[in-house]
């Protein structure tokens, strides 16, 4: 008798185009993905309309607070004829009058239309610049001289390139300095025991402090040099500021290297070199990451202080000049450098964080 052997569904042969559709369905969102997606979005908005909410309403209180103690002086000083018209100057929205507070989301949304078009509006005249000096450079060229500059002020978006630049390579002179210190001190624990009091004395150095000891250095080494030694200052600054955290992750990482991993180079006869490169950076990479994300973070952090006493022509002599201008927009512009601050903070911290997670090869979020 025929023997009959019967598959279950799990045993029978897939065809290529069920595999297909398990593969498409395998890229599908997970059920309730879309629900999470906007129940998080709608989250996220309603908690910007009440941020928004509070300001707006914090801002007309504070306004009316200022309105009030500018009607009582004028009534102090020159009785209610004189407070009626500044009361009636504050209602007609003069810009002469207007109380200088808090100003409102409107009236920052403003600012950065202004601050948009007096970019567009310098770089027109900056185009021009060139466009009529071009021969008279080309010819200096030729003769060895230098160009001609254009020396008009710079606009916002200028000065946000300039800090960005300075942060850049703020960080690589921290990279360049706490990586390399960072392995030689956690390869040896007499190292890390001679470097730990240098570590902890100047770590919570302020920024300010290290901007006064790198212009004494600076000042002194570029004396009858064109170099720009505001940018230079400030970029060297910001690097001292922020490498701690990366040296000591960096040795941290290097000394907490599994020794299974130290023994097979040892049997392997590695050289020092090849040691590093091939079996203790692989191994302290995450923490090294980590180290490098909080560098980021510090160089922006302390940048805008550095930047306004080093006269650098970033965010922090923006945010510095448009204080000491004291104009009616002045306020509105301040919060605007602000919020591009934050938001460029943000944005260099994700960067940081998805090399992190590429290099370490982790899957979480944070």
């Amino acid at each position: 008798m025929e023997q009959i052997t019967i598959l279950s569904s799990s045993e029978a042969p897939i065809s290529v185009s069920n595999k297909l559709v398990i593969k498409f369905r395998e890229f599908l969102p997970k059920k309730g993905y879309f629900i999470s997606l906007f129940k998080n979005a709608g989250i996220s908005i309603l908690s910007m309309v009440v941020f928004l909410l509070i300001w707006q309403f914090g801002s007309a209180y504070l306004y009316n607070i200022e309105a009030q103690v500018k009607i009582e002086k004028a009534m102090s000083a020159g009785g209610a004829t004189a407070a009626k018209e500044v009361e009636a100057c504050i209602h007609s929205g003069a810009v002469s009058c207007q109380p200088n507070t808090l100003p409102s989301p409107s009236q920052v949304w403003i600012a950065l239309q202004s601050l948009i078009t007096d970019h567009q509006i310098i770089r027109e005249k900056k185009a021009a610049f060139y466009a009529k000096v071009s021969a008279t450079n080309a010819q200096r060229k030729s003769e060895g001289l230098k160009a001609i500059k254009y020396t008009g002020r710079p606009s916002f978006v200028d000065q946000i390139l300039t800090s960005l630049k300075t942060v850049l390579v703020g960080f690589i002179i921290a990279l360049l300095i706490a990586v390399p210190i960072g392995i030689i001190i956690g390869l040896n624990s007499n190292l890390r025991t001679a470097f730990n009091w240098l570590i902890q004395i100047f770590k919570p150095v302020s920024p300010v402090v290290w901007l006064l000891l790198v212009f004494m250095i600076v000042k002194t080494l570029t004396l009858n040099s064109d170099l720009d030694t505001s940018f230079i200052i400030s970029s060297i600054s910001v690097g001292l500021c922020a490498m701690w955290a990366t040296l000591v992750n960096t040795s941290v990482g290097v000394s907490s290297v599994n020794r299974d991993y130290l023994n097979v180079a040892k049997v392997l006869n590695l050289g020092l070199f090849k040691k590093i490169f091939k079996v203790i950076l692989p191994s302290a990479i995450p923490l090294i990451f980590v180290g490098l994300r909080i560098t980021v973070s510090v160089a922006w952090m302390v940048l805008i202080a550095i930047e306004l006493l080093a006269q650098s022509p970033g965010l922090g002599s923006f945010v510095w000049e448009e204080f000491q201008n004291g104009a009616n927009d002045s306020n509105a512009k301040i919060i605007v450098a602000m919020f591009v601050i934050g938001v460029i903070g943000f944005m260099l911290d994700r960067i940081m964080f998805y090399i992190q997670r590429s290099a370490s090869f982790e899957k979480t979020l944070a």
